[in-house]
């Protein structure tokens, strides 16, 4: 198999996580070395549903999910089980982001591979720490936010680089800095290194999607900061709410007058 859209489906489609995981750390190796390419040929995606999921955790409604102090080994798992579950739907996520929008430049394609390649580290990276604090990917509830959003903009590349990386994903710039201390006040230092590592890498993932955001406004002839407003109160009701890492936002490419907007979202 040398066509990535293929090979980005197949890691869509695989059920079991050490599978996914394995599968894109081999399509990431393929595409750095040349045999796995973007091929104009390869058929059209087809319309997006369920990726491949183990049959744990069960999917509830957020407001469902119990909420757990950080002052027990066991609220700290829950935490840790929160975060590589959003890590393990960003590896679809970005796999989608290459398997169903064509005729992009090859960059494009290579960022959001290599943004599935840094999500299963992460993944692992958490699923260790769950293991040694007793426990498993699938042992607690979560829900199904990230991926309802990536059907709702499965139409639109411009709509989906707005919304997943610009304000979902980047939502993980703003309250990890908050989760680390909490979690250093509790002494899980080992927790809080895989999250600065997180956090360090994540900024780079919002940044591709302010790039190939603003590349897709770009194409259209659309001003960038007024429909990415416009969408957030489209697809969101308008609902933002701070606090903002704003220098972490700022590296990942968000303007100073988005910024300043962004305050005034309360």
């Amino acid at each position: 198999m040398n066509d990535l859209h293929a090979a980005a489906h197949r890691c869509l489609q695989a059920t079991d996580p050490a599978e996914k995981v394995r599968l894109t750390f081999e399509a990431w190796s393929a595409l750095e070395a040349g045999t796995l390419t973007p091929d104009a040929s390869s058929p059209p995606a087809a319309p997006i549903g369920p990726p491949g999921r183990p049959s744990r955790p069960r999917l509830v409604p957020a407001r469902q999910l119990a909420q757990r102090g950080l002052g027990t080994a066991e609220g700290r798992a829950a935490l840790v089980h929160a975060i590589a579950h959003i890590e393990f739907n960003a590896i679809d996520l970005a796999w989608d982001a290459v398997y169903r929008f064509r005729g992009k430049p090859d960059a494009y394609y290579r960022d959001w591979a290599s943004c599935a390649n840094d999500e299963a580290r992460h993944f692992t990276m958490l699923t260790g720490r769950l293991a040694e604090l007793g426990h498993a990917y699938g042992d607690f509830d979560a829900h199904n936010g990230l991926w309802e959003m990536a059907e709702k903009t499965a139409h639109s590349d411009t709509a989906r680089m707005a919304l997943v990386p610009r304000v979902l994903e980047a939502r993980g710039l703003d309250v990890t800095p908050g989760m680390m201390e909490r979690l250093r006040h509790q002494g899980d230092d080992r927790t809080v290194a895989i999250l600065d590592v997180i956090l360090r890498e994540e900024v780079a993932h919002v940044a591709a999607g302010t790039r190939w955001f603003h590349w897709c406004c770009a194409r259209d002839g659309i001003e960038p900061e007024a429909t990415f407003a416009q969408l957030l109160t489209d697809y969101m009701n308008g609902s933002l709410r701070g606090p903002f890492n704003l220098d972490a936002r700022r590296e990942a490419g968000f303007s100073e007058s988005e910024l300043v907007w962004l305050g005034t979202l309360g």
